[in-house]
């Protein structure tokens, strides 16, 4: 084998191992995905009460947010 031969050879060799990589790593999750994915499809009045619950903000800014979130009243409309 010439010297083309070990250099394709150690390339198929890199290709292969990184394959394995790649694969081990996509069937392993990661925390930090499995997070943000799970928070991406969350109710905007669980993020808020998350928030409130961990300290982010306090009560009166949650209580603004939380009016803005809840549907006004129609007043006015009999």
């Amino acid at each position: 084998m010439g010297a083309a031969g070990w250099v394709a050879m150690a390339l198929l060799w890199i290709a292969f191992l990184a394959a394995i990589v790649w694969f081990i790593a996509r069937l392993t999750p990661s925390r930090a995905s499995d997070d943000q994915g799970s928070r991406r499809h969350e109710d905007p009045r669980r993020i808020l009460d998350r928030r409130l619950a961990g300290g982010e903000i306090d009560v009166p800014t949650y209580e603004q947010l939380r009016a803005k979130l809840d549907p006004r009243p129609l007043t006015g409309r009999g």
